[in-house]
């Protein structure tokens, strides 16, 4: 049985104290592919690297039903600034632990073992997927090209995350 596309709402974070919503490539980049993709930009914002703010953020689109996905770019390197893993981590009730697994072996096959700097993740909450890629656009090209845009699509098999979005939050729901 083949299926029909189903279109999902993305919100694009983007996590920089140096970019501005002029020279914001990853996050362009994202919109590109999502939208080249048939899905629907639900929201877009910029924010500096404040683990209290992004958390905010993360959970605000988290609460809005008109939000299935939250892709963020930047804040997941090493250095002190970069805060984004621990602030969707705040936020996640489930993490997925293979998405980062995938996402550093994509990257080894691109830059070698300077992908062990990257710590892309990606959990649930709130019956809403969360991803935290790092901010090149090199990057959000692999994460989209090789994981998101196959397990964003409802026809991808043998599984894929749009087709247990529904049930993700069915623990909340009264019985």
């Amino acid at each position: 049985m083949d299926r029909d596309f189903l279109p999902i709402r993305i919100a694009i974070l983007t996590v920089s104290d140096t970019r501005d919503a002029a020279d914001d490539r990853s996050g362009n980049t994202l919109v590109e592919r999502l939208t080249a993709a048939g899905h629907i930009l639900a929201a877009r914002d910029l924010l500096r690297d404040d683990r209290a703010a992004i958390a905010a953020k993360l959970r605000d689109w988290c609460a809005d039903p008109a939000i299935d996905v939250v892709i963020s770019t930047g804040g997941t390197g090493l250095t002190g600034r970069d805060v984004t893993v621990e602030a969707h981590r705040d936020v996640y009730e489930k993490e997925i632990d293979a998405f980062g697994t995938v996402f550093t072996i994509v990257s080894m096959n691109k830059i070698g073992t300077s992908a062990v700097q990257s710590r892309a993740t990606g959990g649930v909450a709130n019956g809403t997927y969360l991803f935290a890629l790092p901010g090149s656009p090199g990057a959000c090209r692999d994460a989209w090209d090789n994981i998101l845009e196959r397990q964003l699509d409802y026809r991808h098999k043998p599984c894929n995350f749009v087709e247990i979005l529904p049930r993700l939050d069915e623990h909340l729901r009264r019985k």
